[in-house]
């Protein structure tokens, strides 16, 4: 079993920076792909984010490349999205998930956090 366990969301105006932290305990998950998903009002769960499990290797939706990086820290047991230039439509709960396969928006995970909530005001 995995917990994870997001923070670092919260309210920006459009143009800010906000980043984001998954805590993962119950096994270490430096051996694993992480990813990030995000869940906005009366809208599907998307991918956001993959992260390999040395990050050196990372995927992003077409609509946060270049805006969103995804990093990791193994001896923390943690892994981040650092999110700039925010926009409204960013707006959405964002999901943390832990051993995941595949890639881009075919990206499936075993385990998921309960999620932080980032809002961007225009």
């Amino acid at each position: 079993q995995v917990q994870l366990v997001e923070s670092g969301g919260g309210l920006v105006q459009a143009g800010g920076s906000l980043r984001l932290s998954c805590a993962a305990s119950g096994r270490t998950i430096g051996s694993y792909t992480m990813g990030w998903f995000r869940q906005a009002p009366g809208k599907e769960r998307e991918f956001v984010a993959r992260i390999s499990w040395s990050g050196g290797s990372t995927d992003y939706a077409d609509s946060v490349k270049g805006r969103f990086t995804g990093s990791r820290d193994n001896a923390k047991n943690t892994v981040y999205l650092q999110m700039n230039s925010l926009k409204p439509e960013d707006t959405a709960v964002y999901y943390c998930a832990a051993i995941c396969r595949g890639f881009y928006r075919d990206l499936k995970c075993d385990y998921w956090g309960q999620g932080t909530q980032v809002t961007v005001s225009s």
